[in-house]
């Protein structure tokens, strides 16, 4: 998929740093956030939401699925990259771990292997020394249990 943009937004829990929940798409829309939004809201509601200012994070149904669910809303200010540093940081392993080392064919292979990468490698097997070395689901049964 050289030369193509691809989106994902992702929404992580900074406590323990797993991967709530997280989309894939060739389109920056509505869809691209608010699905993984209502999907983490099933699992638990958490008492702040913080995002930058990007239009997908600022929309009408996303901020009133955060306000309907009581979630304080907090967002970056304009150009200031490390007021959502846990954010940045996470993409950026995305990349340096899985996207820039691999050539996808086509969008369904860049789901499964981003997918992959979140779900089976960052929240069970990458450890963080924020965590102690422990993996987020470590940290998160240590600590949740």
């Amino acid at each position: 998929m050289k030369g193509h943009f691809v989106y994902v937004a992702l929404l992580m829990d900074v406590f323990t740093r797993m991967i709530r929940a997280w989309q894939v798409s060739r389109h920056l829309t509505e869809p691209l956030t608010l699905k993984p939004l209502q999907q983490a809201l099933r699992q638990s509601v958490p008492e702040i939401h913080h995002s930058d200012q990007g239009v997908q994070y600022l929309s009408n149904a996303y901020l009133s699925t955060l306000q309907r669910h009581n979630i304080e809303i907090s967002v970056a200010r304009r150009g200031c990259p490390w007021e959502n540093g846990y954010a940045e940081r996470l993409i950026r392993t995305l990349k340096e771990e899985e996207v820039h080392l691999n050539d996808y064919e086509n969008i369904s292979e860049v789901q499964t292997r981003i997918g992959y990468f979140i779900e089976q490698v960052y929240n069970y097997k990458r450890p963080h020394s924020a965590l102690g070395y422990l993996t987020p689901i470590e940290f998160q049964r240590q600590n949740l249990s």
